[in-house]
């Protein structure tokens, strides 16, 4: 049975060289919280968990290379950050998708769709070769198979939290590697009125 840290800097100190469970202890810790304050900013349900999610997925990439006195405040300024990033770039998606609907013509719509289908999908591939072996699993049985948490997590003998956990980290692993197509994404959203 894993030991229970209580203190902050010491749960820091274990994630920082790579103990996973201090780090799920620390999201474990802080996640509702992040989430709520999230919420009460952009007053979206997906925005603020893809925004706390982030914060968490930032959190473990540069974990190595961290100076943070207090955990809790540290989260609480990047996540002020985030949100005002997540307003930056809404107002700058919303600029760019209204700029590029209004100046395609239709009959560039086909060449200029496909080349741009074709390099998002061979992207979205190549993301998800890059993938741990285990998130790739729960990947793919989640978003290709389709089939859900619970039985992701009998296939793979594992609890549904931990099925969550890679579910969550693939999710942000790409939505961070692919946000350079996501003006794509937008044309085809506005241009199809999905």
């Amino acid at each position: 049975m894993p030991t229970i840290i209580h203190d902050d800097t010491e749960l820091l100190k274990a994630t920082q060289a790579g103990d996973d469970e201090a780090f799920v202890m620390i999201y474990e810790r802080y996640w509702e919280r992040l989430y709520r304050v999230a919420l009460r900013k952009v007053r979206v349900t997906e925005n603020a968990k893809e925004i706390v999610q982030d914060i968490f997925l930032e959190l473990w990439m540069n974990r190595a290379s961290l100076h943070v006195e207090v955990l809790e405040y540290y989260l609480l300024r990047v996540l002020k950050f985030k949100v005002i990033d997540h307003y930056r770039k809404e107002i700058v998606r919303q600029n760019y998708a209204e700029l590029m609907y209004s100046t395609q013509s239709e009959a560039n719509w086909d060449t200029e769709e496909e080349l741009a289908y074709n390099g998002l999908n061979q992207a979205i591939i190549e993301c998800i070769e890059e993938l741990p072996v285990r998130t790739k699993a729960v990947f793919e049985l989640s978003r290709i198979q389709h089939k859900p948490i619970t039985e992701i997590a009998t296939i793979l003998k594992v609890t549904t939290r931990t099925v969550d956990n890679h579910l969550n980290y693939a999710l942000n692993f790409l939505r961070l590697r692919l946000k350079d197509y996501l003006p794509v994404v937008l044309i085809f959203l506005g241009f199809y009125g999905l």
